[in-house]
């Protein structure tokens, strides 16, 4: 590493101490000015520890003046430096003024308080609010905000903050000033504020004790007919809530606004949400049935958060997912209950099979509760996130949902307006269920997947089944000693001339057996039913058992993993041989035919059946990944699958018949279905004129994508007229054109470079906006296999650069494009010495941010 990279502080949860200071009150005043916006702050501070001194954090704040209890402080009565603030002698209780000044302007980062276009925003979480005011910015430190704000009255008729609005006029000097107080003590990087000129949708939520909550959705000027549906999946949100939980809003007034400028998909800040508009916008023309879905899963998890995040919050970051990992489950519950509980797990399941088990192997592995961070920005990850959903899952499998809710209620009556542990809840859980809990609590600080092996021996003349599962972790970068975990393991036992059987085993050992009696006939093991553990499995399947669950199995995701189970098994089989000709047997074609003429009701569930795994979910059973087979194995299959049945894709196509455009789940399976189909076709020589009948008849964004996705996988020579007439289309809408990027950026073929460059000169595309950056460079090294991974390192060499232009700007966005090039030891020899090559230039360069260079010091060490 660069010498000036070396001294860097890495934080640890086992060096946690309470505040010596904290404070009841806060009171806020923002006079805003894209260059100088002064800040002055108010706090009502209170000292818990004798004889220290009061550090307060700040970056890139100017300061003005310091004053306790009116006392105008000198330079000799405090410390001040870039990363904090130290005032030597502050008494028992006192109020402390803090006047300085920032630059929302010149603020690329988009952390504290920055200009989104011409709307003044802030993000706060995690370490935020320290470029806003000086202050302890810490989770445990909880106030009550008074905010006031002023701002030019006919640019900014908006000036919006926490809580509920208290007062609002025009001075005399023409500026608006507005009031806002939150009744709800919470911490810092809860803080939000927005200022600017908006149009507004409105609508009421009547809550089930009888309260009038008003609803307020800010959006971009003339794009007020784009967020009824994200309005309407508020509410859905706010009663599912009450239904399941009994959790009510508990303020006067819900807010939420859509910025085009946003580093996360949004933020749950106390009463008033901001969003990436990508999550807020939708209409027929502009958006995907996937688009559709994020934003009424996003728009809940945000409104979920109001009790497992705001209401109760986490004591230090080690414990996010305390907060994360509990409200995606909620969210993943709640979009459960909206639409298709079977394609919610899927999905769910995909990315804990792809991005958490590659991150597992990675040296950025951890636990869903990590033990250090020099960044914590860097653990907002699918491992805090998804595996600690998982985890959740696993929770309510063991207990029951019942006994899971009241174990839920238990948690938030103990500890609202607390800032709380994972241990906490983990408690809360065990006293109601009256369970010892002890080792389920290794989820949260052993890191790895485990690996699930699992066999089973029939004795007929007993008429017994004896089933054993055994575990094992592999070691991860930080964690050698791996203990057993407690695991729940759901089974179903399937018949072919009787009704199936359905278990749940709990896997508490290494090394376990299980006894049924009276088994009549051998059943075929399903194993992990529902994906009921975030685990590897390795069981004797034949490719008949494989097969026969994927038709038979009572539960989808079984019957949809199976068959991802056995392309997995073909294709590498394939790889290992090294064969060119394919041999798959006639009992899958049968099968395949068989869906695609009785597709049934559930038409997305058939889609996913006849869907290959993709890149990242075959890499995943590889220590080293053998790039150029994969890909090319996967197209043969591909190939191979279209040539066969070629009639009964066309003839399930032309069947699937649509009206005009409805976002509900009979019509998005049609259209799913239509694109698998579509997608196979494409392979095809004689399918041109479908690609092009797909696109231009299309009245709806999802269709579109279909027909521009599928020619570009099958590097059809109509994706180049497509494209460009999509790009000319959508011209001057930035989220349309964001999928355009993506398209792009996604070719195969060796021309994707100079087209990248040519995107980049769109006048659409900004460095600064993180929205435009990753739709072309995460698209490109996370769904560009073939270029990312090319054998001259040119891929990995493009990433390493524009991760080098993007940290000056945004470290936060930069640390998460340069996480594909951190698995390099998973590769082959050249591809190793590229990607490493990639990463020491990186690490190379002086004042890389803290963000980036954890990662990249972890990957190289």
């Amino acid at each position: 590493m660069s010498q000036n990279n070396l001294p860097r502080t890495a934080k640890r949860l086992a060096d946690y101490t309470a505040p010596a200071f904290s404070i009841s009150h806060v009171d806020l005043c923002c006079e805003l000015d894209a260059e100088a916006t002064r800040v002055t702050s108010v706090l009502q501070i209170k000292r818990n520890l004798a004889d220290v001194a009061l550090k307060l954090d700040g970056q890139q704040l100017t300061l003005i003046s310091v004053a306790i209890d009116g006392r105008l402080l000198g330079a000799a009565d405090y410390q001040l430096d870039a990363e904090s603030l130290t005032i030597f002698t502050v008494a028992q209780q006192c109020e402390l003024t803090i006047i300085c000044d920032i630059a929302p302007q010149h603020n690329t980062a988009l952390e504290g308080l920055y200009m989104a276009g011409d709307t003044y925003c802030t993000q706060c979480e995690a370490e935020g609010f320290r470029r806003i005011s000086y202050f302890p910015d810490r989770p445990d430190v909880l106030a009550e905000y008074k905010v006031t704000i002023k701002a030019d009255a006919k640019r900014y008729p908006y000036l919006l903050s926490n809580g509920n609005k208290i007062s609002e006029h025009i001075d005399d000097q023409g500026l608006r000033v507005v009031q806002w107080h939150d009744p709800f003590p919470k911490p810092c990087y809860l803080f939000a504020l927005v200022a600017g000129d908006f149009d507004v949708l409105t609508d009421e939520f009547v809550t089930q004790s009888g309260r009038k909550v008003s609803l307020q959705l800010f959006v971009d000027k003339g794009a007020i007919t784009k967020g009824s549906f994200a309005l309407e999946s508020l509410k859905r949100a706010m009663q599912w809530d009450e239904q399941r939980y009994g959790l009510e809003y508990d303020l006067d007034i819900y807010m939420v606004v859509a910025v085009d400028f946003f580093n996360m998909g949004a933020m749950e800040n106390k009463g008033l949400n901001i969003f990436n508009s990508k999550y807020v916008l939708a209409d027929a023309a502009s958006a995907t049935d996937r688009d559709y879905f994020n934003i009424e899963s996003i728009i809940g998890h945000e409104y979920f958060h109001n009790w497992t995040g705001n209401r109760v919050t986490c004591r230090d970051w080690f414990q996010l997912s305390l907060k994360e990992g509990l409200t995606v489950f909620r969210d993943q519950e709640f979009s459960a209950d909206m639409g298709s509980a079977t394609l919610c797990r899927i999905d769910a399941v995909k990315l804990i099979r792809t991005a958490q088990f590659a991150e597992d192997a990675s040296p950025m592995a951890h636990p869903i509760r990590p033990e250090q961070v020099l960044e914590m920005n860097n653990f907002y990850t699918v491992t805090v996130y998804d595996k600690g959903a998982e985890v959740i899952r696993m929770l309510q499998t063991l207990l029951g949902r019942d006994t899971f809710a009241k174990g839920l209620a238990l948690y938030l009556q103990r500890h609202d307006g607390q800032a709380a542990t994972c241990d906490d809840f983990l408690q809360a859980m065990q006293d109601v269920a009256a369970q010892d809990l002890s080792q389920f609590r290794l989820w949260y600080s052993q890191s790895g997947t485990p690996l699930l092996t699992a066999t089973q021996h029939y004795d007929a003349t007993r008429s017994q089944l004896v089933v054993s599962l055994t575990q094992q972790t592999p070691p991860t970068t930080e964690q050698t000693d791996k203990q057993p975990l407690l695991i729940p393991v759901q089974i179903e036992l399937l018949y072919k001339g009787k009704a199936s059987q359905r278990h749940l085993l709990l896997l508490n050992e290494i090394e376990q057996q299980y006894l049924f009696e009276g088994i009549t006939e051998a059943p075929v093991v399903v194993w992990l039913e529902h994906f009921s553990a975030p685990v590897k499995l390795s069981a004797q399947y034949t490719d008949d058992d494989l097969l026969f669950i994927a038709s038979q199995a009572t539960d989808g995701v079984a019957r949809w993993d199976a068959m991802q189970q056995f392309w997995s098994r073909k294709i590498a089989q394939q790889v290992a041989e090294g064969a060119t000709g394919v041999v798959l047997p006639p009992a899958l074609f049968k099968l395949l035919q068989h869906w695609l003429e009785q597709p049934g009701s559930d038409k997305a569930m058939t889609a996913e059946l006849l869907t290959l795994p993709d890149f990242d979910t075959l890499a995943e059973q590889y220590q080293l990944i053998p790039v150029d087979s994969l890909l090319s194995c996967l197209n043969q299959f591909k190939q191979l699958l279209a040539e066969q049945l070629a009639a009964s894709f066309s003839n399930c196509y032309n069947a699937l018949k649509i009206g005009p455009y409805q976002y509900q789940d009979q019509d998005v399976g049609v259209r799913r279905l239509r694109a698998v189909c579509l997608n196979y076709l494409a392979q095809l020589n004689n399918y041109q004129s479908l690609l092009h009948a797909h696109y231009a008849n299309s009245d709806n964004m999802t269709d579109t994508m279909a027909a521009l996705t599928a020619a570009q996988q099958s590097e059809n020579e109509v994706f180049s007229q497509l494209i460009n007439d999509f790009g000319k289309r959508w011209q001057h809408d930035a989220l349309v054109m964001d999928k355009c990027f993506a398209l792009v950026a996604s070719q195969s073929g060796e021309q994707v470079f100079e087209e990248i460059d040519t995107m980049l000169m769109h006048p659409l595309f900004s460095w600064k906006n993180p929205n435009r950056v990753r739709a072309l460079f995460s698209a490109f090294s996370l769904r560009n296999p073939q270029q990312f991974h090319r054998a001259d390192g040119k891929g990995y060499q493009l990433l390493a650069d524009t991760v080098l232009r993007l940290d000056p700007l945004n470290p936060q966005v930069a640390a998460r494009l340069v996480t594909p090039l951190l698995s390099w030891r998973r590769f082959d020899t050249d591809r190793q010495q590229q990607m490493r090559a990639a990463l020491q230039q990186i690490a190379g360069q002086s004042n890389i941010s803290n963000d980036v260079y954890e990662k990249v010091s972890r990957s190289l060490n």
